[in-house]
């Protein structure tokens, strides 16, 4: 039986055999201490990576193996790095938008995941004690144009989606679904993240107007929290993603759910009831057989027993990392909070811009260290800017709502070499390396 990477690359035309990789071990980075094993590409600019071929991503992956076996071909079975089933009160959440490092031909957008295979090498393995876990940005079509690029003043939201409908065009290889479906594309992407040692998860909305429900020869309809039929559908949705690999579920305004604080509410439409959501994330939990599944809510830290009970495991924006010391105090405070805890922040996706690198390299530095004792770390959030800087003229916030063509001649090379900055970044993303490597040993 050919497994899903082996099966991805046959469908490229790719020869699925192996060997160890120069080029990665040239550009490898270690962990320290008792971290050694644990490696990864570094001092790098994304477009080094997103050039490459799948084939010599997975080369890469295999070449960093923590193991340190190589590989000649791609494992069958592959584990979810174990980390208890309470890993996410205790990870580091790194989002990455997928959608803006696919490939942009002309004024068209698709092949996220496999750009996202290209980036694992360079994304830093989990730590001894706690992991590291991806959020893709979009795994569903989005509302406003999926498929295509828009100009950078036009809006093409990531935060609607459509249900019941597949999977993006943005993110899916659909040139090759004859031979590899969505689905084994995506199981995939997380054996290769698995295997680099890394957690991995989606971000999903829960804001009604913002979801459309999809159905063959019909007109879409606006999602219904009020509906049983459209909450079975996104029940169905979560799981499908949780029996595909993934593990973590990053839940968009979740801190309103139920009526809360509603006077700072900036989504679209009704949220889900309190004993709503409790139920939601009790049927994900059990419909996929998994109980090491974790549910981050944004912005969902000021009630701590609220959301605990509700069934997350993290809340996002408590505090930044700006202050060390307010940090540490904060992981000492609630380190008897096993299920639940507050997170810190370096960045969200409402950031557009206005931090240094040295503020965000100061924050990085606070999430990665400040604790006690590294059994009571407190959850942390990044974006994909934390590790690789993006252009000047755009920041987070604006890639997830618009989606731009950096390209100057229509093709993915020129889009991945025009999204993000150049020397200057290569040098913060040596210096974040640098925080991981000791942060590791951990």
């Amino acid at each position: 039986m050919t497994n899903p990477c082996e099966k991805l690359l046959k469908a490229l035309g790719q020869n699925p055999e192996f060997k160890p990789d120069e080029w990665t071990e040239e550009k490898m980075f270690r962990g320290l201490g008792s971290a050694h094993r644990k490696k990864w590409i570094g001092n790098i600019l994304p477009f080094e990576l997103l050039e490459r071929s799948v084939k010599d991503a997975v080369n890469s992956i295999l070449t960093l193996s923590e193991g340190e076996i190589f590989y000649k071909k791609f494992p069958d079975k592959i584990e979810t790095p174990n980390y208890g089933d309470r890993w996410g009160r205790l990870a580091n959440y790194i989002e990455i938008n997928n959608r803006a490092v696919a490939e942009m031909h002309g004024d068209r957008c698709t092949n996220g995941i496999l750009s996202m295979i290209k980036l694992l090498p360079a994304i830093p393995p989990s730590a001894n004690s706690w992991a590291n876990c991806i959020i893709i940005s979009q795994i569903f079509p989005n509302i406003y144009g999926d498929g295509y690029n828009k100009s950078p003043d036009e809006e093409n939201s990531i935060y609607g989606l459509k249900l019941n409908s597949g999977y993006s065009e943005n993110i899916i290889d659909y040139s090759v679904a004859e031979k590899i479906s969505p689905e084994e594309q995506l199981k995939a992407f997380n054996d290769l993240a698995h295997f680099r040692g890394l957690k991995t998860g989606f971000r999903m909305v829960i804001s009604a107007d913002q979801m459309k429900v999809v159905r063959p020869y019909e007109e879409d309809v606006t999602f219904n929290w009020c509906n049983p039929e459209h909450q079975e559908i996104y029940i169905n949705e979560c799981v499908k993603l949780m029996n595909l690999g993934f593990e973590s579920m990053f839940i968009d305004s979740a801190k309103h759910i139920g009526g809360y604080d509603c006077g700072n509410y900036t989504g679209v439409g009704d949220l889900p009831e309190y004993p709503q959501m409790q139920y939601i994330l009790y049927e994900i939990r059990r419909r996929s057989g998994k109980s090491n599944l974790s549910f981050v809510g944004e912005k969902s830290s000021d009630d701590f027993e609220r959301y605990r009970l509700m069934g997350l495991t993290a809340g996002t924006d408590f505090i930044t990392g700006d202050d060390f010391y307010a940090v540490r105090s904060l992981s000492e405070k609630c380190k008897y909070m096993r299920d639940y805890a507050p997170g810190v922040q370096v960045e969200n996706d409402n950031y557009e811009g206005g931090l240094s690198y040295e503020q965000l390299l100061n924050r990085i530095n606070t999430v990665l260290f400040g604790y006690y004792l590294a059994s009571d770390k407190l959850p942390s959030f990044m974006q994909t800017h934390d590790l690789f800087p993006l252009r000047y003229d755009t920041n987070t916030h604006h890639i997830m709502m618009t989606n731009p063509s950096y390209s100057t001649d229509g093709s993915p090379e020129s889009h991945w070499e025009n999204l993000f900055t150049k020397d200057d970044g290569k040098n913060f993303n040596l210096r974040v390396g640098e925080l991981f490597a000791h942060a590791l040993q951990f």
